[in-house]
């Protein structure tokens, strides 16, 4: 039996990841003392310790028991450190007392303010040895209000007062003595206009204003669905509950209203002809009536939302269960029973959803289509434009085929939409985290179909279809080091506003330990830990030696509690398993999705639906460009690469060619506009470069694939650069291996003309030579492209084009 309480504790370290261990000490305040006997006292159950045993060094002692108080004083000493003397000292005392039910300010680290909490228990632990009280632990069980700027920014926004506070259903944490900061005042609305603002500072300037806020309303934070709800008198019913239920905080949850469904209520009606012809007693059959049918027509789409923590949650559920059995049991109770209250207790007085809520609820129910088209981006600037372009379906063709315009449809992509949106939509609705990993070459639409992925999130949130959440998007290549991403997550996790209040100014380090926290403390973080959205793309910039800003994204996920949900967008398939650790690999997970390159009736359909939607209010409109022409650039793109980028923008040149003559483009000109991409600047240098340099700019780019990452150490380019002498020299190229110092030569040669750049400084010059980082100067698809034209068929393969 003693071994039994360590059980879960070993269980919860073994499947599921280890979080931040909490201090045992900061369970030891020798300011606060109890100012009451123990009211209840009880065997320790492990949800008494739980937050002690996460770190590894304490465990139960034989035979503790839980002994829970409702009333505490804690000590401050206010004099300035300037004061002498040590009765001046001890008058500058201050004494506060908290009790069960008092409303206090409570400090998270989660958000810059304070937060608002009910205090639902305390308790600490005695053992069967008489040890000294100082070493106790006291805990503060905390039951959380919430202030609309602690809810996510993507929601379904609703007007609300200054001060104003929502009751949560159901969400605790365990805390010290130490995190309570003063008491505050939860009253009712005053009878003003409530304030419609965005996400101002709800603590006010002066004292008074910060011991002062409203309650009128419950809330489920992560559905984001309110209920009507009256705080006093829901604090004096849990005041009023037994010693058993104060002790385990179930008193303070929201019981919510549960509506039967639309079936089970004819069941009902049917049940009640029956008794009423069996001759039951009217006033039984009425309150019976009364107790279950919904008070309005449609509330029998709203679905069933019940704390699983109370045992009667519901008036309801009871004689729904006994319904088979309830006209026979009845009747012979009415003749051997005399009339009489029941002396069970009635169920508390369930809270109903809002009207808003209500509506809510029913958009949730209703099934949602297999796959959604992803909605149109009314927002950005080029559709705009193009709603202020002449009717010239030349410059309009010209707008819509510029690499830079994001079209209102994804053609091809229907499938990989639909399944990364069911999944991240699947993580937001459980409240847990996970990782998406999402893979393909440049051009393949991987970033624009995420943002569509996005835009329908937001959409659905902010209409109150799906749960909120926050979002931040975090780019490699727009950030100066892959730490910085720490910096623009911690911003969105703290609900820092970085367009009033500029960039936090907090190193990558404190950003990284704040987060750490944040993520690890689960419930403990307060009440505003809600569901985030993180779009890591250009994963392959963030990719270091030591993996640590990888590791930490796709392991922040993992921890129970952390509701974060990170999507990856890299350019390489199999990234993880050439370049990340073990430890990396197992925390990303198995959710992936490859995006193939596109086909030649993929980058045909494509540009074909780019030319339609400029077509779009224009009167028989004449064809900018012909079909064949389209057909001949996908073949000669999709023969490469299956860049759709390339074959907009060589159908776009088509198009401008042809302009001043105001006809259709034909093959001949896409002919035409190949040429003078094929005769670049960069096309022209890779052709007069040596064979060796070509070699080695081979080898780069067969490093650069291998490897991950753009920054490659100069000693692999050598031996990739010996090995390829072979492979890639035919019957007329010499054969011979250069030395060390010849692949110098010919690295100086290739920096010299920009084409490489090798890293430099103090630190660069007393490494190793072989541990110098190269990194290419050249577009990589160019590069890729010429030196397969120029070498042949075995350059081709070698560089894996046309693959």
């Amino acid at each position: 039996m003693e071994s039994t309480p360590v059980t879960p504790s070993r269980r919860s370290k073994r499947f599921q990841p280890l979080v931040t261990p909490v201090k045992t000490d900061a369970f030891v305040d020798k300011t606060v003392i109890w100012t009451d006997a123990p009211c209840y006292i009880r065997p320790t159950v492990y949800e008494d310790y739980q937050v002690l045993q996460e770190d590894e060094g304490w465990q139960p002692g034989p035979g503790m028991q839980t002994a829970f108080r409702k009333s505490f004083k804690r000590t401050k000493n206010t004099a300035p450190a300037s004061l002498k003397g040590l009765s001046a000292r001890r008058s500058a005392v201050e004494t506060e007392t908290f009790e069960v039910g008092d409303t206090v300010l409570v400090k998270t680290q989660s958000t810059k303010h304070p937060s608002v909490g009910v205090i639902a228990s305390m308790w600490e632990f005695q053992g069967k040895d008489d040890r000294q009280d100082d070493n106790l632990q006291m805990m503060v069980r905390v039951h959380w209000f919430q202030h609309p700027s602690e809810l996510p920014r993507i929601r379904a926004k609703r007007e609300h007062f200054e001060n104003e506070v929502y009751f949560t259903l159901a969400s605790q944490a365990i805390l010290p003595p130490s995190c309570i900061l003063s008491h505050c005042t939860i009253c009712e609305v005053p009878q003003t206009a409530p304030t419609a603002r965005k996400r101002s500072n709800w603590i006010g300037a002066t004292a008074e204003d910060n011991e002062q806020f409203y309650c009128r309303l419950a809330i489920e934070s992560r559905s984001n669905i309110y209920y009507e709800f009256h705080w006093a008198a829901h604090k004096q019913q849990a005041l009023g509950s037994s010693n058993e239920d104060l002790a385990n905080g179930t008193c303070w949850h929201v019981a919510v209203e549960i509506t039967p469904s639309k079936r089970r209520t004819k069941k009902l009606i049917k049940l009640q002809d029956i008794v009423e012809e069996s001759g039951d007693d009217p006033v039984r059959d009425r309150d019976y009536e009364n107790d279950e049918l919904p008070s309005e027509p449609d509330d029998h789409l709203i679905p069933s939302v019940v704390d699983d923590a109370s045992d009667n949650e519901t008036a309801l559920s009871g004689p729904i269960d006994d319904i088979p059995k309830t006209p026979s049991r009845k009747r012979k109770r009415a003749l051997s029973t005399p009339k009489s209250t029941p002396s069970k207790k009635r169920a508390p007085k369930l809270a109903a959803p809002t009207p808003h809520s209500k509506a809510a609820l029913r958009k949730r129910s209703r099934k949602a289509p297999a796959v959604r088209v992803p909605p149109p981006n009314l927002t950005q600037e080029h559709y705009n434009q193009l709603q202020n372009l002449p009717p010239d379906p030349w410059l309009r063709a010209m707008h819509v085929l510029h690499v830079a315009a994001r079209p209102d449809v994804l053609p091809c992509r229907e499938d990989e939409y639909s399944r990364v949106l069911r999944t991240v939509e699947e993580l937001l609705e459980e409240g847990s985290g996970g990782c998406v990993y999402i893979s393909g070459v440049p051009g393949t639409g991987k970033t624009a179909t995420v943002h569509a992925i996005v835009r329908e999130l937001k959409r659905m949130a902010e209409n109150n279809e799906t749960n909120p959440f926050t979002y931040v998007e975090i780019n490699g290549l727009r950030i100066p080091e892959p730490s910085a991403a720490y910096n623009l997550l911690w911003e969105t996790v703290s609900g820092h506003d970085v367009a009033n209040d500029g960039h936090l100014k907090a190193s990558a380090k404190e950003a990284l330990k704040q987060l750490t926290k944040h993520f690890s403390a689960g419930a403990r973080a307060g009440p505003a830990g809600h569901a985030c959205v993180v779009l890591m793309d250009e994963l392959d910039q963030l990719v270091t030696a030591k993996q640590d800003v990888v590791y930490n994204f796709f392991n922040w996920p993992t921890i129970a509690g952390s509701k974060l949900v990170v999507i990856a967008v890299a350019n390489t398939m199999d990234l993880p398993e050439r370049v990340m650790t073990g430890r990396v690999r197992s925390r990303l997970g198995m959710i992936r999705t490859n995006f193939q390159p596109y086909t030649t009736q993929q980058l045909e359909k494509i540009v074909h639906a780019r030319l339609k939607e400029a077509k779009e209010g224009l009167e028989e409109p004449p064809d900018v460009i012909n079909a064949d022409g389209v057909k001949f650039a996908a073949m000669k793109v999709s023969s490469i690469s299956g860049d759709a980028r390339r074959v907009l923008d060589i159908c776009r040149r088509a198009v401008e060619l042809v302009y001043p003559k105001r006809r259709a483009a034909r093959t001949e000109d896409v002919k035409e506009v190949i040429k003078v991409l094929q005769n670049s600047p960069t096309a022209a240098y890779l052709r007069d470069c040596s064979l060796h340099e070509r070699i080695m700019l081979a080898s780069l780019l067969r490093c650069i694939k291998r490897e991950g990452v753009e920054e490659i150490k100069w000693g692999e380019i050598e031996n990739q650069h010996i090995v390829y002498v072979e492979a890639l020299t035919s019957e007329g190229d010499p054969s011979r291996k250069p030395t060390p110092e010849e692949l110098g030569l010919i690295m100086d040669s290739l920096v010299a003309s920009r084409a490489m750049i090798v890293e430099d400084g103090v630190n660069a010059i007393r490494k190793p030579p072989r541990d110098r980082r190269v990194i290419l100067n050249l577009e990589q698809t160019e590069v890729e492209r010429v030196l397969s034209e120029v070498g042949g068929r075995s350059w081709a393969t070698a560089l894996g084009v046309g693959a």
